[in-house]
């Protein structure tokens, strides 16, 4: 064996072995790192903890200058979101119970007081992102949980109270003011106290519970159809594209931009689809340059080649040597491309946590996965090519 190769490798070219293994190196490394980045990337687009967690989705009708004289025009019909809920994107899809009846809120603070104007609307228990014992309503008591925005207060404190000078509040200090609720009906009025039991993140309104608003309805506004011109809808995944063309034929609107994740993550899936191909046809390209290395050496070497054949040597003692430079090659390029998108990853991942410090990385299991079919793919067709090549003598 030592013989053939001392024989074989009078003719190899360094130079275009040396062009193989840069650019099949390159090739490797791009695709290789494109898959480690997307798996680390993809928990904070889709995941649960996610930054850009937009599951559900808030869903409204444009308004436009039809349907902002026609009334109703806004309000989903029961066919519309039976449609809705039929779309292979949708989990779930419920709408927002508006109240029906006239609402006023008073507080009074230091033997000041003041009221305002405003309204309750409910959704499904099960879509509240508040954990509280307290969302309940008993008729009894007279005592009606209330949720709002997170934003709401930091408005207050940030804007209005900051422009004042007047004194910040605190999430326990609102939850300990009592208001005096007052809801009104076509024929009937009645007084609540009111309790704000938590801050939500997710749902941009005043809420409370859904027991709540089906009995306030049918106690104050009897007479008055439920619509739901809001819709809270559970997208199985966020990132299919046919969300956002769904939507966008049917002119809805989904509120705060939500469907920019939706759009983010289908630009993640394109871009590293692109680099990968990039990286695959560069991988091709060393391929196509290794191959042509091999066959002008077997060309040069055909005289010896045959001699070998005639004095006894099988093809696979001939084509072993070139067999095992092609694997070797790719055995060091792979090592090599590996420690390069390790030592990448190592630096992206720091200055990643440094912007989002609960940042937790996707696993390696994928570019293991890729890299070693990668390499066993390449590494079998230069060993059938070379066999190939050298059985034709």
């Amino acid at each position: 064996m030592n013989l053939v190769w001392k024989l074989l490798r009078q003719h190899i070219s360094k130079s275009q072995l040396t062009g193989f293994f840069v650019a099949n190196l390159a090739g490797m490394f791009i695709v290789l790192l494109s898959v480690q980045v997307y798996s680390d990337l993809r928990p904070l687009f889709s995941g649960g903890e996610s930054f850009l967690n937009k599951d559900y989705l808030i869903l409204t009708k444009k308004i436009n200058a039809y349907n902002s004289l026609a009334g109703n025009g806004s309000i989903f019909t029961p066919e519309e979101i039976e449609e809705i809920r039929q779309q292979s994107f949708v989990r779930k899809a419920n709408g927002f119970t508006p109240s029906g009846y006239g609402v006023t809120a008073g507080i009074n603070m230091g033997g000041r007081g003041f009221a305002t104007e405003m309204f309750f609307e409910s959704v499904p228990d099960e879509y509240v992102d508040v954990t509280t014992t307290s969302w309940k309503f008993d008729a009894a008591e007279g005592v009606i949980p209330i949720i709002i925005p997170r934003n709401y207060l930091n408005l207050y404190n940030f804007g209005f109270a900051q422009a004042r000078n007047l004194p910040k509040l605190s999430e326990r200090v609102i939850g300990s003011l009592r208001l005096q609720i007052e809801l009104r009906g076509k024929e009937k009025r009645q007084n609540f106290e009111g309790r704000i039991v938590g801050f939500s993140d997710r749902l941009n309104t005043i809420l409370v519970p859904q027991q709540f608003m089906d009995w306030a309805n049918r106690t104050f506004a009897p007479e008055k159809p439920v619509g739901f011109s809001r819709l809270i809808v559970e997208a199985g995944n966020p990132a299919d594209p046919h969300i956002v063309h769904y939507f966008k034929g049917k002119n809805y609107e989904t509120e705060d931009g939500k469907l920019d994740a939706g759009k983010t993550m289908w630009f993640l899936n394109t871009l590293t689809s692109a680099v990968i191909v990039i990286g695959l046809i560069i991988c091709a390209l060393s391929l196509y340059i290794l191959m042509l290395s091999i066959f002008l050496l077997l060309q040069k070497n055909n005289v010896k080649l045959q001699n070998l054949i005639l004095i006894g040597y099988r093809t696979t003692q001939i084509a072993r040597p070139y067999q095992n430079l092609t694997l070797a090659l790719n055995g060091v390029v792979f090592c090599i491309a590996l420690i390069a998108v390790f030592l990448m990853r190592y630096y992206y991942i720091g200055w990643l946590k440094e912007i989002w410090p609960d940042f937790v990385p996707g696993s390696s299991g994928l570019l293991w996965g890729i890299g070693v079919t990668l390499f066993s793919v390449v590494s079998l067709l230069n060993i059938v090519v070379i066999r190939s090549k050298i059985n034709k003598l």
